[in-house]
């Protein structure tokens, strides 16, 4: 397939609508994504600079025919992932594992025709699926599986074998990744001068070190990375809370950069933007600061409120009561959905125990 000057994934058939460009602020594109761009316009004289902090990986070439056929209906499809390496400076989150990386948190932002609304789908990182096979990081061929942990994917083939599995799960052509790691997610939090969260309970969890009353909290870059990570000390102790939690953080995020005037602190302006793009790792259609301008544009005028966010539906696994497996019926009802630029159907979550992980209002 070919790419259009923006860099993004063109899909067969019709061209794509280009969204009407609007003043404000970028969304926080779930945690870190939006908010590389924040400066958008105001980042021309430090170009190279940025430019020079970004890091990609060519999906294309990784992947070539074997991947889902484009449809151009206007939309636009993203895997997001938080990259949980506990090698160099995120080792203080746990034991060295010597760079091995997993991305425990992942999400699909599905944005609809003209950019205005977007669904986000959560995907546990315990889903039992199918993982196809992958080149891995040593030139060798993983044969995949038909039943594996979903992060595993990323630690065996790195970012294409994630999109790889993401996309033979959904059936849906992926048009950008982007990836985000613990002490980048941090340092961008600290240049935003914290996020403001409402508690209606304490949260303390040794694990994550996170202590905080109920009440309104401002976090910041250690205490929202905390946050994210919480899941033994909430709700039922387990990932589908700490999906609750990192969905309730992002809306606060983006209601945090929509309010506090980045464009009127030039200094803060620049360290965010610096932080930020050493921050993520992005396809390489992204990988330069004019193809994530032009990105960013399409993003801009998308509020929480214009955001529905759910977890997979999944139910728990037979085989280990501490995993989950999707349910078939309901996560096909929600790729079609997806696929057709529709919105996806409330009776596709109803049997789910994806958003039952009780963590839910613990955070707003």
């Amino acid at each position: 397939m070919s790419e259009d000057s923006r860099g993004r994934g063109r899909r067969a058939g019709t061209r794509r609508r280009k969204p009407p460009r609007r003043k404000g602020l970028t969304v926080a594109a779930w945690t870190a994504a939006g908010v590389v761009l924040l400066g958008g316009t105001g980042l021309g004289y430090v170009y190279f600079k940025f430019n020079g902090n970004l890091k990609s990986v060519d999906i294309d070439q990784a992947l070539g025919a074997d991947r889902p056929a484009n449809v151009d209906n206007g939309s636009m499809d993203i895997l997001v992932l938080g990259s949980d390496s506990r090698g160099g400076a995120n080792g203080e989150y746990g034991k060295d594992d010597g760079g091995s990386a997993r991305s425990d948190t992942a999400m699909i932002v599905h944005l609809y025709e003209g950019h205005q609304k977007a669904s986000v789908i959560s995907i546990p990182r315990d889903t039992m699926a199918p993982r196809p096979s992958c080149a891995t990081a040593k030139g060798k061929t993983d044969p995949g599986s038909s039943r594996s942990q979903f992060n595993e994917a990323f630690t065996i083939g790195g970012a294409a074998c994630a999109v790889k599995t993401v996309e033979k799960m959904s059936g849906i052509r992926m048009d950008h990744y982007i990836e985000v790691d613990f002490t980048g997610f941090k340092k961008i939090i600290d240049n935003l001068g914290g996020v403001e969260v409402t508690t209606t309970k304490p949260i303390k969890d040794d694990y994550s070190h996170l202590d905080l009353p109920p009440g309104t909290n401002k976090l910041n870059g250690e205490q929202a990375l905390g946050l994210v990570r919480t899941r033994k000390s909430v709700g039922d102790g387990g990932d589908l809370g700490r999906i609750q939690l990192q969905q309730a953080f992002m809306k606060a995020l983006i209601k945090q950069v929509k309010g506090i005037g980045v464009f009127d602190n030039p200094k803060r302006l620049l360290g965010l933007a610096d932080s930020a793009t050493k921050a993520i790792t992005t396809d390489r259609a992204l990988g330069d600061v004019k193809s994530l301008m032009g990105f960013a544009q399409g993003l801009q005028g998308i509020d929480s409120e214009d955001m529905n966010m759910i977890t997979l539906p999944v139910t728990t696994d037979p085989r280990d009561a501490n995993r989950v497996v999707p349910l078939t019926k309901e996560s096909k009802m929600v790729w079609d959905a997806l696929l057709a630029d529709r919105p996806i159907p409330a009776e596709a979550t109803a049997a789910s125990v994806g958003d039952k992980g009780a963590a839910a209002g613990i955070v707003r």
